[in-house]
């Protein structure tokens, strides 16, 4: 659920205007941004105080190299990111809906052709991240996003075998 920018919050990061607040959590915050030519982003920033810590910086590192090298439709691509900055970020794909936690728990109990929907994108998004070498250690209804009836759900590649739990899915 997208929620508005605090006065604590940066109104941009690296080519991004953010907008809103798509979830925060021990690890950070993602947020919505527009790039110049208009189109969503998902935008990761770790918190300041893991931004300083250099066993965390290596961590966000490999977690982005992993998750660049991953591949599929139903995973969000990573299109930027600043790894040397003062705060890392970076920046995938945004992929409109909600966790499926949230779906579950507003919608209630899905229906067969909407499970049927989400196990298909799921495997796929599954089979993309192993096909890159790259283990998923936080798989769970609040880290994968269900876009609603008729389209695939999707994951984030990260976070990565070595990185701890991050922030929601993008988008979700």
């Amino acid at each position: 659920m997208l929620t508005p920018l605090t006065s604590d919050d940066p109104d941009r990061i690296g080519p991004f205007r953010l907008a809103n607040r798509i979830g925060a959590g021990g690890m950070g915050v993602v947020y919505l941004g527009f790039g110049d030519d208009g189109k969503p982003v998902a935008v990761k920033i770790p918190s300041a105080g893991l931004a300083d810590n250099p066993e965390f910086r290596s961590r966000f590192r490999h977690e982005v190299a992993a998750a660049r090298r991953v591949r599929g439709s139903s995973v969000a691509a990573v299109l930027d990111a600043d790894l040397t900055g003062e705060r890392p970020w970076m920046a995938t794909e945004y992929v409109e809906g909600r966790s499926l936690a949230d779906a579950v728990a507003t919608r209630g109990e899905l229906d067969d052709r909407l499970v049927h929907g989400l196990a298909i994108g799921l495997a796929d998004a599954l089979v993309a991240i192993h096909a890159a070498g790259v283990v998923h250690r936080d798989l769970k209804p609040a880290t994968s996003c269900w876009p609603g009836t008729g389209r695939r759900s999707s994951i984030s590649a990260s976070p990565t075998r070595g990185t701890a739990p991050a922030t929601p899915a993008p988008g979700c």
